[in-house]
């Protein structure tokens, strides 16, 4: 492994993550372990190592595994195939397969749809005779544009969903799907953030990974607990109004977490970059492994 050549390469990289990827080409697994700090070593006091450092070091690893050809995330199989064996309840009631419900595109389907952040969308939705609205995984929006949602390893903004959104009236119950333990308790006050948010802790044949609830209401800190055991079905939160939410029309976002990566705070990721992809599927798949709705739910 030549890190003198590799972290060559990267000097005046604008996209480090592209980099990152390259330079795990044909690494085995130690190699790929040991090259983040080795880079930092040879990379010294330059700009791209600082760079490197502000944006979180656990999707740094992926990046370089994925690009070695090895799974990004060790344990994102294993949660995968153990939601596939598993039989969730249902996260609202009456449960959203059976209930009205209508996708909300943001993609331009739907020119009359309010932005979600805009406050006659209320108006609008309650006009449309669907019980729950839902917005999809994997979808690209445009509203992620803020600083937020960029970092200093590529100019890409992290714009693609990576919840589930499931809109209804504020103060609707969320139920546990899965037995858990709660994880963290947190209210993230920044705009278009999730405003109170709940982490539960689940176990997948010995390999732990988590489920996060954002945009809910106060009611959050009477219900649940740091170290708190939940049962499947038992009520965890309720969907918080405007002024609690993060600053969103009333509605839960929805996120599997396979690898916390190295964020710690009660707060994760819920877009991710277009072109890591592939990745950020590996460190959130598709929550509907748990929601169980037909695909039809979520197109036009």
């Amino acid at each position: 492994m030549d890190i003198a050549r590799i972290a060559a390469s990267l000097i005046g990289q604008s996209d480090l993550y592209a980099g990152l990827r390259r330079a795990g080409t044909g690494l085995g697994p130690a190699q790929a372990e040991d090259l983040l700090p080795a880079l930092y070593a040879a990379l010294g006091p330059a700009e791209e190592a600082a760079r490197l450092r502000s944006v979180d070091q656990g999707l740094l690893r992926a990046v370089i595994r994925s690009g070695a050809g090895l799974p990004a995330l060790r344990g994102a199989q294993i949660v995968t195939d153990h939601l596939a064996m598993t039989t969730p309840a249902p996260v609202f009631a009456p449960d959203i397969a059976t209930s009205p419900h209508m996708a909300l595109l943001t993609a331009g389907q739907m020119p009359d749809m309010p932005a979600y952040s805009d406050p006659a969308f209320d108006q609008w939705f309650a006009a449309q005779g669907a019980r729950y609205g839902l917005g999809p995984y994997g979808e690209k929006r445009s509203v992620y544009t803020a600083a937020q949602f960029a970092d200093r390893a590529s100019p890409e903004r992290r714009m693609i969903h990576l919840g589930i959104d499931v809109f209804a009236p504020a103060g609707t119950p969320v139920h546990a799907p899965l037995p858990g333990r709660v994880a963290s308790v947190s209210y993230n006050a920044d705009p278009l953030d999730y405003g109170h948010t709940l982490m539960l802790e689940h176990e997948a044949n010995g390999t732990r990974f988590r489920t996060l609830y954002g945009h809910l209401g106060a009611s959050l800190p009477s219900l649940c607990q740091p170290g708190q055991i939940v049962a499947p079905g038992s009520v965890i939160a309720h969907l918080g109004d405007w002024p609690e939410n993060g600053g969103w029309a009333p509605h839960l976002h929805f996120q599997i977490i396979t690898d916390m990566l190295d964020q710690t705070d009660g707060n994760f990721f819920g877009v991710g970059h277009e072109s890591l992809w592939d990745i950020w599927q590996q460190i959130s798949p598709d929550p509907n492994l748990i929601l169980r709705l037909p695909a039809s739910a979520f197109t036009r």
